[in-house]
C-alpha cells in the first residue's frame, strides 16, 4: 500500500477582532500588545450615570480638559501589556534581590560609614511615603483617565510605585531597624524639610482631571525627584563612603530610565495633537514644576548640603530640556 502525503495550505479566515481590524485593516495580524490595548476601553450600554458624578460617565473623556480626536493615538514604546509588563519587572526584581542579598551576606551594611548610613536613612526612608502617594495617583488616573492606550500604563506604574516603596523600607530596615522606619514616618509627617513635598503629594491626591494629575507626578515629580536623589544624592553618597547602598537603589535608577521613555512619548503625543493641547500642557507643567521646585529644594540641602543648590538648577535644567524636546515651550 502506498500513502502519498500532501502539503494543504489553510487560508486564514480572519487575523484578529473586528474592532482591530477596523484600526489595522483586516490582513494585518496585530501584535498582542496591539491585541491587549487597542478599543478595549468600555464606551458604551452604561445603565446609568454614577451618583457621585452625574455630570460624566462611567468612563468620560471630558472629564479631563485635555482633548483628543482619538485616545489610542497614544502608544507606549516599552509594548507593555499584562504579560510583557511582569516578565520585565520579574528581571528587574531577580537584580534588585541579589543586589539585596549580596549586601546582606557580605556585612557590607554594617562597614557602612555611619555619618553616611544616617544621611541615607535621613533622605530616603521619608520617600516611601512619596512613592505611596505616587501609586495612589496613578491608581486615580487609571480610574478615571480614558483610553486604554493611556490608562494601562498607569496601574503598571501604580505597582511599580508601589514596589519602590517596599524597597525604600527594606533600605531603611537593613541600615537601621524598624525605628529608623517610625523615624522616616515622625520626620515625613513633622520635619519642617519636608513638609512642601508633603502637601505637594497630598494636594495631587485631590486632582480631578486625570491627564493633569499625570502630569504633576508622572512627568514633573518623578522628573525632578528622580534625577536630584537617585542620581545626585547617591553619586555624593558613593564618593563619601562606597557603593552599598546605590546597589540597594539600582531598581529605581533603572525604572526611572525606562519609564521616561513612556512619558515622552505621551506628552509627544498630547502635544503634537493641536496647540491648544501644547498650551495647557505648558500652563500645567509650568504649575507643577514651580510647586515640586520649592518642595525638593530643602530636601536638595539635607541630602546635599552646600552643594545643594546647585544641584537643583542642574536637575531644573535638564528638566526644561526634556519637555522642549517633548514639543512644549515653557
Amino acid at each position: 500500500m502506498q500513502i502519498d502525503l500532501r502539503t494543504v495550505t489553510i487560508p486564514v479566515q480572519r487575523h484578529s477582532f473586528t474592532h482591530i481590524a477596523d484600526r489595522l485593516g483586516p490582513d494585518k495580524t496585530p501584535t498582542r500588545y496591539q491585541e491587549a490595548t487597542l478599543d478595549v476601553q468600555a464606551n458604551a450600554n452604561f445603565h446609568y450615570r454614577p451618583t457621585w458624578d452625574p455630570d460624566h460617565e462611567i468612563f468620560d473623556p471630558t472629564r479631563s480638559k485635555l482633548v483628543m480626536k482619538d485616545w489610542y493615538t497614544f502608544k507606549d514604546p516599552r509594548q507593555y501589556y499584562y504579560a510583557t509588563y511582569t516578565i520585565a519587572r520579574a528581571r528587574m526584581q531577580e537584580t534588585a534581590e541579589a543586589d539585596f542579598e549580596f549586601v546582606e551576606k557580605r556585612g557590607l551594611a554594617e562597614s557602612f560609614a555611619p555619618a553616611a548610613k544616617q544621611k541615607a536613612l535621613d533622605v530616603l526612608v521619608p520617600l516611601r511615603h512619596v512613592a505611596w502617594g505616587a501609586n495612589m495617583n496613578n491608581s486615580s488616573v487609571c480610574a478615571y483617565g480614558y483610553g486604554t492606550a493611556f490608562t494601562a500604563p498607569c496601574i503598571f506604574q501604580a505597582m511599580d510605585n508601589l514596589g519602590i516603596a517596599q524597597y525604600l523600607s527594606r533600605v531603611g530596615l537593613l541600615l537601621g531597624d524598624a525605628e529608623a522606619l517610625d523615624e522616616g514616618k515622625a520626620a515625613w509627617t513633622s520635619a519642617p524639610v519636608w513638609q512642601e513635598l508633603r502637601r505637594y503629594v497630598e494636594d495631587t491626591l485631590v486632582v480631578q482631571d486625570p491627564v493633569e494629575l499625570w502630569v504633576a507626578q508622572n512627568l514633573v515629580l518623578d522628573g525632578l525627584l528622580y534625577p536630584l536623589v537617585y542620581e545626585k544624592f547617591d553619586a555624593a553618597l558613593t564618593a563619601e563612603a562606597g557603593p552599598t547602598v546605590s546597589m540597594l537603589l539600582r531598581f529605581q535608577v533603572d525604572w526611572f530610565a525606562e519609564t521616561s521613555k513612556w512619558v515622552d512619548a505621551t506628552v509627544k503625543t498630547a502635544a503634537a495633537e493641536s496647540p491648544e493641547n501644547a498650551a495647557l500642557l505648558a500652563e500645567w507643567i509650568g504649575h507643577y514644576r514651580d510647586r515640586a521646585v520649592a518642595a525638593l529644594a530643602p530636601v536638595a540641602e539635607l541630602a546635599l548640603g552646600a552643594d545643594g543648590a546647585a544641584a537643583m538648577a542642574d536637575v531644573q535644567s535638564r528638566f526644561a530640556a526634556r519637555v522642549a524636546k517633548c514639543g512644549v515651550a515653557l
